[in-house]
């Protein structure tokens, strides 16, 4: 399989074309920026002098910021509470120029914040205010409903699961059964709570960790992969899956089709924080734009490989992944003499095969799949 230079960077173009509803939890991450000169005469830690602070959008806000980095439409869809901070991240969604018609805001929950102190490029504690769950009967069925009228006037749907309760059993099972009825574009980054019920969605994307947990197989070599990889797409009825590795890259499946290998392309690694959502929505753009699977996983590749060199919760923009993929011509995915791009597809293990369809290790692992939760 190869993937022409030219015709990655047509996709990007039409990144502005792309209509993307994103639906999942919502936060708003806090980053403190600081300087450690001493330790703390009360206690043997350190003392952060802060030098500056600023607030974005986290959790599935964060998917939002990168498809909107990336020149893409997006409309946000969550439970937020009625407090300062939830008004704070409606705020920051707006100025991304995102839809917050879905947004409903609830007087049982609060609002999940993240606050990541950083002194000298380096994360030192991070604080979380959060209930353990969105209990909210009434705002659930609210995102449920917005969901299911929004599916056809967009072209992709993004699920952002991050375990706190937005995304559930009513929820999934709508999608499957709307999808049933009127196919349409979703992807889905999963998560545990969750993995029961996910079911016909056109992209999975777990990270290895999850894909193990999913699947019950211990993902240690690559027959171990390929077994995985045809579990989950028996198991959650879905059209592909994508696994995320790490610094071993990532690795596509499809009925009938084998695995298909993609090396890693990251040349630095700062801050893995929220490049997962960077697959995500690169991946919801590239198949909202008309994209293959392969062309989606070649773009989100090279997209994770930007952010991982950037600190906190970062975007790229549509420059900065087309500079990268020009860059990133090496290894599986490589420019031949003809100054295309290819993948190496590799055979399933011995008696895996799929049928015909239609359609926290350790932070490098964590580079292209575990969203911090």
């Amino acid at each position: 399989m190869r993937v022409s230079g030219r015709r990655l960077a047509e996709l990007i173009r039409r990144f502005s074309r792309v209509r993307v509803l994103v639906v999942g939890d919502l936060m708003l991450d806090r980053f403190v920026w600081g300087q450690v000169e001493r330790i703390s005469p009360e206690a043997p830690v350190p003392v952060v002098h802060v030098t500056r602070e600023d607030e974005r959008p986290g959790g599935a806000g964060n998917v939002v910021s990168n498809i909107a980095a990336l020149g893409g439409r997006a409309a946000a869809c969550g439970i937020v509470g009625d407090d300062a901070a939830g008004r704070a991240l409606a705020a920051a969604l707006r100025a991304l120029g995102a839809g917050t018609e879905g947004v409903v805001v609830s007087h049982q929950a609060r609002t999940t914040e993240k606050t990541r102190i950083i002194a000298h490029q380096q994360q030192v504690v991070r604080l979380d205010h959060e209930t353990s769950r969105v209990l909210d009967g009434a705002g659930a069925r609210r995102v449920r409903d917005f969901v299911l009228r929004g599916c056809a006037g967009c072209d992709v749907v993004v699920v952002s699961d991050y375990a706190k309760g937005v995304v559930g059993p009513d929820l999934l099972a709508a999608l499957a059964e709307a999808h049933a009825r009127a196919p349409f574009t979703w992807v889905v980054d999963p998560k545990r709570a969750n993995f029961a019920h996910y079911r016909r969605a056109s992209l999975m994307k777990p990270n290895r960790a999850e894909a193990a947990e999913a699947a019950g197989i211990e993902i240690r070599d690559r027959a171990s992969l390929c077994a995985a990889g045809a579990r989950l797409l028996e198991r959650w009825e879905t059209e592909a899956v994508l696994i995320s590795r790490g610094e071993e890259g990532m690795a596509l499946f499809r009925r009938g089709e084998g695995v298909q290998e993609f090396p890693t392309v990251a040349r630095e690694v700062y801050d893995v924080t929220g490049a997962g959502d960077t697959v995500l929505a690169t991946c919801a753009l590239a198949l909202g734009a008309g994209g293959t699977l392969e062309e989606a996983t070649v773009l989100a590749n090279h997209a994770a490989g930007v952010v991982v060199g950037k600190l906190g919760t970062a975007t790229l923009r549509a420059d900065e992944l087309r500079a990268a993929i020009a860059a990133n011509r090496g290894g599986t995915i490589a420019a031949n003499k003809g100054g295309r791009l290819s993948a190496r597809a590799l055979k399933p293990a011995d008696g895996i095969r799929g049928h015909r369809s239609s359609g926290a290790r350790e932070a490098r692992e964590q580079r292209t799949g575990p969203r911090r939760s």
